[in-house]
Order: structure tokens, then sequence, then C-alpha cells
């Protein structure tokens, strides 16, 4: 099974390709460059709902017009955990993949999109799937918030946790790589090493290079999961 693998930025997209070893093989698409490592396509998008939902949807074009379709999108990089259940280094695995600032404001607090009475505001990954990847690698599961802008302040991380109980990260890909995946008919996953704690931002505290890491080691144990796990079996 082909799998694609959606991160941010280059460096999160060279992390999880050095997970699989060798020299992977470089193919163009318009605006991106995908590395190819076996069974793994792995594709820095950008930043953000929208240009990750943007790549994520023509990769799987790309590929299914050439009749080699994805069989799993897989959302990754590094993010922000919510302590103190998800700690610095620590990995999560969504099990919801959730727009958590898709909606309004209304005097009584936030109305996420569904509220409004149109469109989703989550996406739920293959359960079997998220429980493999938990075991295989330690990762924790549990929800992932997408958001556009990147929490700062103790007062907007206290409405994120009050707003969505038992959240675990934060980052600013997954929603829209799921989006994509939805659209294609491609299940999808969402895995995240955690590089900051959400809160008051503070980057000295930040632990890019050990999150970096994780996300390869993470990788490294959970491909052979990936590649062999078959929707139709579960």
């Amino acid at each position: 099974m082909r799998v694609l693998v959606v991160t941010a930025v280059p460096v999160e997209r060279d992390a999880v390709t050095r997970a699989f070893g060798g020299t992977p093989q470089l193919l163009g698409l318009p605006g991106a460059e995908l590395h190819r490592s076996g069974a793994f396509d792995v594709l820095a998008g950008g930043a953000g709902p929208a240009a990750a939902a943007a790549a994520a949807a023509f990769a799987l074009a790309s590929s299914a017009s050439a009749s080699q379709p994805y069989g799993l999108v897989v959302s990754a990089g590094i993010g922000g955990g919510f302590a103190p259940a998800a700690p610095l280094g620590s990995l999560v695995v969504a099990s919801d993949i959730v727009a958590a600032d898709l909606g309004a404001e209304t005097p009584d607090g936030f109305l996420p999109v569904t509220a409004l009475g149109f469109g989703r505001d989550r996406f739920a990954p293959p359960p079997t799937l998220v429980r493999e990847v938990a075991a295989a690698t330690g990762a924790a599961p549990g929800p992932v918030l997408t958001v556009s802008t990147v929490t700062g302040t103790a007062a907007r991380t206290a409405a994120l946790l009050t707003a969505y109980p038992g959240a675990l990260a934060e980052a600013m890909e997954g929603f829209g790589v799921a989006e994509a995946a939805e659209r294609a008919g491609v299940p999808v996953l969402e895995l995240r090493a955690v590089s900051n704690t959400v809160g008051p931002r503070d980057r000295a505290a930040w632990r890019i290079g050990d999150a970096l890491a994780a996300l390869t080691e993470a990788f490294g144990k959970t491909g052979p999961v990936l590649e062999g796990w078959n929707r139709h079996d579960h």
C-alpha cells in the first residue's frame, strides 16, 4: 500500500524521510517536491490548513491519475502539547482531528461550524490504526486540534481545553489534510511529536531538535505498521 505523508516544512519532511534510510527518490510536483522512500511519499505542503489541504489534494489527484493511488494519508510533524498530558519530546496520535477555530465568536462564546448548521469540525482516523500506531510508538492517543494561529496565552489555552476536553496537542495542518483525504475517499492519520508546551509563548523553552528526532524514531517504528495496514481488514 502506498502512503502519503504530508508535513508543513522541509525539516519535518526530512525528519520523516530519515526514518526510512537510504537516499529518497525526488519527484517534482508543481510548487512542491515529493521524497519517495519505498511505499512512502513525503511532502512538505506548507504551514496552515489551507496550504496543507491544497498540497494533499494535488498529490492525491496526481497519484490517482497515474494509477498509483494512495491507501492512507498521514499528517505528520511537530506541534504543541497540552501539559501535563503531552510533555516535550513525547508523541501524540490523533483519535480525532479537530478544527478548533473554525466557526463563529458570539457573546456567549465560540460556536464550532457544526453548531452553525453547516460543515464539520472533526474527522476520526480509523480506531484500529490509531491503536496500532500507539502500541508501536508509545504515542498517546487523543484529540489533536488544528489551529490557524498558534496558541500563545494562558487564557487561550484554558479556552481550548474548556471547548475540547482531553485535547492532547495542537498543530496547524491536520484538519486540512483530513479534508483532502475525505474528498479522495482515503483514510487519514495524524502523528505529532511535541516541541513546545501550549501556553504563553516562550521560544527559549521549545525543543524543536528533540521533537524532530522523536518524529524520525516514531516513523522508524510505525512505518511497517502503516505500510502493512489494510483498511478492509479492520
